[in-house]
Order: C-alpha cells, then sequence, then structure tokens
C-alpha cells in the first residue's frame, strides 16, 4: 500500500499555518478597511467643500444684495416736477392775496399832496431811501410849491436843498427841465398819460406808474429793485430788464391788481425779504417761496431782521395814511 505525502494546501490546513489563500483573505480585509477610510474621508471633505462653496455663495449673494442696496440708497433723487406755467399763476395770485392780509395798510411811501409832489419826489427817490426823500420834500416844496416856482429856480439853491439825497446836481437839472416842461407844454399840470408822462426829463416808466397808479387811479406795475429781486425769487420770472419785468408780471394779474400789487411787493423787500439777508424764517409766505433757504430761516434771529413796523421801527413816510400801524418817520435831523 502507497502512501500519500499530504500538499501544500492540505499542510496549511492540518497545520493552521497560513497559507496563500489566509494571506490574500487579510489583505482583502485591510484593503476593504483602507478603502472604506478613504471613501469616508473622501465624503467628508466633499461635504465640507460643498458647504464652503454653499457658505461662499451665501456670503456673495449677501454682498451683492448689500451692494445693490447701496447703490440704490446712492442714487439720485429724481428732480422735482417742473411748475407749469398755470400752477405758477395760481400760486403768484395766492401770494398776492396772502400780501394783501399781511400788508392792508400798503400805500406808497413818499410824502405828497398832489400830483406833481408826487413827480418831484419820485424822482429824488433814485439811488437814495424814501425816508431821506421825506425828509428832504418839505423845505424844497416850501422854496417851490408849483411848476412855475420850480422852473424859476436857481440850480445852486436848489441843489443846496435837495443835496442830502445824493447825485443832486443831476437831479437838481431833471427837476428844473421837467418843471418847465410842465410849465411850457401842460399848462402847470402833470398829464395823466404815460406817453405824455415818460417825454419828461428824468421821468421813465417805472416813476410815470408810480405818477399814474397813486396820484391818477390808472393801473400800473412798478418795477423797482425790490420788485424785481422778489419776482425773481418766486420763479414769476427770470428776466432782468425791467420793462420785460413789468410785461410778465402784467400778464398774471388782472389790471385791477397792477398798483396794489406793487405797493405790496415793495413792502415785503423792504421788511422781511431783503437783497442781502432775507428773513426766511419769520416769512408768512415762505410754503409759497421757491427760494426760501436763501436767508436765515431760524425764527428767533430772522426775527431780529425785520424792519420798519414788522420790527417795531417808524416807518419812512413822516406823514402815513391813517391806517399805517407803525410809527412816523422822524424829520430831517431829528433822530
Amino acid at each position: 500500500m502507497s502512501s500519500s505525502t499530504p500538499g501544500k494546501s492540505g499542510r496549511t490546513a492540518k497545520t493552521g499555518e497560513p497559507g496563500t489563500t489566509g494571506k490574500n483573505v487579510k489583505a482583502a480585509k485591510a484593503g476593504t478597511k483602507a478603502k472604506t477610510g478613504t471613501t469616508a474621508k473622501a465624503a467628508t471633505t466633499a461635504t465640507t467643500a460643498t458647504k464652503a462653496k454653499a457658505a461662499t455663495e451665501s456670503q456673495g449673494a449677501a454682498t451683492t444684495a448689500k451692494g445693490a442696496t447701496t447703490a440704490k440708497a446712492a442714487a439720485p433723487r429724481k428732480a422735482p416736477k417742473a411748475e407749469s406755467h398755470l400752477a405758477m399763476v395760481r400760486r403768484a395770485r395766492r401770494i398776492n392775496r396772502e400780501l394783501a392780509e399781511i400788508y392792508p395798510y400798503a400805500h406808497p411811501e413818499l410824502d405828497f399832496r398832489n400830483p406833481f409832489e408826487l413827480l418831484v419826489a419820485t424822482v429824488l427817490s433814485a439811488q437814495t431811501t424814501d425816508l431821506r426823500v421825506n425828509q428832504t420834500t418839505p423845505a424844497l416844496f416850501a422854496a417851490y410849491p408849483t411848476p412855475e416856482d420850480m422852473a424859476a429856480a436857481v440850480p445852486e439853491e436848489m441843489e443846496e436843498i435837495i443835496r442830502p439825497t445824493g447825485f443832486f446836481r443831476a437831479k437838481t437839472k431833471s427837476l428844473l427841465g421837467l418843471s418847465a416842461a410842465l410849465r411850457d407844454e401842460f399848462g402847470g399840470e402833470v398829464p395823466g398819460r404815460l406817453e405824455d408822462l415818460v417825454k419828461l426829463p428824468g421821468v421813465g416808466r417805472k416813476t410815470a406808474n408810480v405818477v399814474l397808479g397813486n396820484a391818477f387811479g390808472v393801473p400800473g406795475i412798478t418795477v423797482d429793485t425790490h420788485f424785481g429781486r422778489l419776482v425773481r425769487r418766486w420763479k414769476w420770472t427770470d428776466e432782468e430788464d425791467p420793462v420785460k419785468v413789468e410785461a410778465v408780471v402784467a400778464g398774471i394779474f388782472p389790471k385791477s391788481e397792477w398798483t396794489m400789487l406793487s405797493h405790496r411787493v415793495v413792502f415785503h423787500g423792504r421788511r422781511i425779504c431783503h437783497a442781502r439777508k432775507p428773513a426766511c424764517g419769520a416769512c408768512p409766505i415762505a410754503p409759497l417761496c421757491p427760494s426760501y433757504g436763501e436767508g436765515e430761516t431760524d425764527p428767533e434771529k430772522a426775527g431780529k431782521l425785520l424792519k420798519y413796523e414788522m420790527g417795531g421801527y417808524p416807518g419812512q413816510r413822516l406823514s402815513p395814511p391813517a391806517d399805517y400801524p407803525g410809527k412816523p418817520a422822524p424829520a430831517l435831523g431829528a433822530g
């Protein structure tokens, strides 16, 4: 009987020593474990990367949104809609109505008793205050009460009387010339027509309208420095030429309002809406003014800028109308 020699595989099984197959199994297990670890690590890395990407995208979106909000906030506001002509006319007429309530006593601030005195006083008022004219004319009219008297005046003597009004030589020449024209061409009377008045020496449209409106009851718009300044601040017109300003404003208001409108606007310009320091904070028509803020807006500080009766001071006339609420102006040399 022959005997058999156990093979490699059998020997391994009998002795329990690890053979090739055992090694493979162990290696396979180790590989599986390593692969599993690698896969888990990769999954973790992928998850982390996904989260990081999501966070970055979220942060980017937030930054974009914030940028959009900032851009929106920084965007310039739309310019206010331009006022139509009709809206401007309505606002202008409302301003006139309110001025009528504020200054029911508005009047020409030159003292006069007849058309001749008003004409002379208006010529003298160029480049000076009505107060200074009113302080000067009593002596002037005492010496030359009529056009005939004034036309015969000695120039040097008249110059001395009207010297306080400034530009006295030029004004003397105008007064002598217009007085002679009244004497020679109009029978010593002041004419009541614009075309006649503007032919007199030293008389322009402004002076003519003052005389017509206040001595003859003929409607006229007086465009002096105050009137022109205010209508431009109120955006009724941007014209600088007085004749053009007169034409524009005449188209906004009926003739019946022209003379009193002139007084109200001039009153407001002299008392509140000054050239250099308008008292915006004390202005009753501020809500209607597109130029509000050009002057002092603090009410207390603005109140200190008010003049004449609005500020508790004397007016410009030595003989004001009975309904004037302020104090009369002092005579020349009296204060």
